[in-house]
């Protein structure tokens, strides 16, 4: 059995919450290399793995990573829910005082953790992995990912931090007000800048997936980007009612034009090509409009029906006293004297 029991050593306790789906060639590799970065760091710590209804061997490869590491936590969902709702059950259910979400491809390396807690210790309540390069992926894919943050940025009605994805670490007092918020449709990033505890950041170069294809296609990332913008920013329904304004009046100004050239101009009112192209941009226009309106009701509907936000399969590696003490942890809060106590 490798790793230590984090029940019988000092100091503070990581987490590392690592979401998976159908990522079995990889995991096996993935867990040696974080583990030794983990323990680097100090004896305590704690690796959770999330599987969010993986259909390949994932499950099966972890049982068997389990049963070589003490310090691994195992959970399964009932079936995919998602990247960002599987983040979310992995920190609702992680105890250390620092917990850092981490992809299981490797294209994030889990040494860069060590600066992480480097920064946490320095009194950072959020610190960020910032990218300074993304090897491996497309010139599509950089390019589009570079237009998403800073449109986000400039749409969302918090500072939103540019380059920067999933790979964060949080203190205890950041984890536990994140699994206070509850809503369905969630973009931790953004939930994560919301909480506007103090941050930092740490630059690495992220490098190209170690085995597996990325889970994220163009669909689930227009998915991923409209909940983004439209969890954080009123401004798509603004800009509508703009262009319905500015619309309203460039239809209004050319009825007085084509008026005037009517009564007192020489040259026929003719048309009705341009005048189909006005009724089709208008249709598109409300069209849009009217899909916007509909995507904001669309997620009340969801937060008013009050379904959990997942469903757990199985557990490996939790006792009944972290059972216990995780099912209140929405409830917990610690105070700022506490959290600084812990980072020890």
């Amino acid at each position: 059995m490798t790793g230590v029991d984090v029940t019988m050593s000092a100091g503070p306790l990581h987490s590392v919450v690592v979401p998976v789906f159908n990522e079995a060639d990889g995991i096996a590799a993935f867990h040696e290399r974080c583990a030794a970065a983990l323990t680097a760091i100090g004896n305590r710590y704690e690796i959770i793995y999330v599987d969010d209804g993986s259909r390949d061997t994932s499950w099966a490869r972890l049982l068997a990573i389990r049963d070589g590491d003490t310090n691994v936590r195992l959970m399964r969902l009932s079936r995919n829910f998602g990247h960002q709702i599987a983040v979310s059950a992995g920190i609702e259910h992680a105890g250390g005082d620092t917990v850092t979400v981490l992809d299981a491809d490797l294209q994030d390396p889990p040494e860069v953790i060590a600066q992480m807690v480097d920064a946490w210790r320095e009194g950072a309540d959020i610190v960020y992995g910032v990218r300074t390069a993304r090897r491996g992926e497309t010139w599509f894919k950089r390019g589009t990912a570079k237009l998403f943050y800073r449109t986000m940025r400039n749409l969302a009605d918090v500072d939103m931090p540019v380059d920067v994805g999933d790979f964060r670490l949080l203190s205890r007092r950041a984890t536990d007000s994140l699994v206070s918020m509850p809503e369905h449709h969630r973009y931790v990033r953004g939930m994560v800048a919301w909480l506007g505890y103090d941050s930092t950041s740490v630059a690495y170069a992220r490098d190209s997936r170690f085995a597996g294809e990325s889970k994220y296609h163009l669909v689930k990332m227009v998915r991923f980007a409209l909940d983004g913008i439209l969890s954080f920013s009123l401004r798509p329904l603004r800009i509508a009612t703009w262009v319905g304004l500015l619309a309203s009046i460039a239809a209004f100004a050319i009825a007085i034009v084509l008026i005037v050239l009517r009564l007192f101009g020489d040259v026929p009112v003719q048309g009705w090509t341009s005048l189909a192209v006005l009724v089709l941009l208008s249709s598109g226009v409300q069209l849009m409009t009217i899909g916007m309106l509909g995507e904001y009701i669309g997620r009340i509907w969801t937060e008013v029906r009050g379904r959990p936000l997942y469903l757990v399969r199985d557990l490996q590696g939790f006792s009944r006293d972290d059972a216990a003490r995780r099912l209140h942890t929405r409830a917990r809060r610690l105070g700022p004297d506490e959290d600084i106590e812990r980072r020890g």
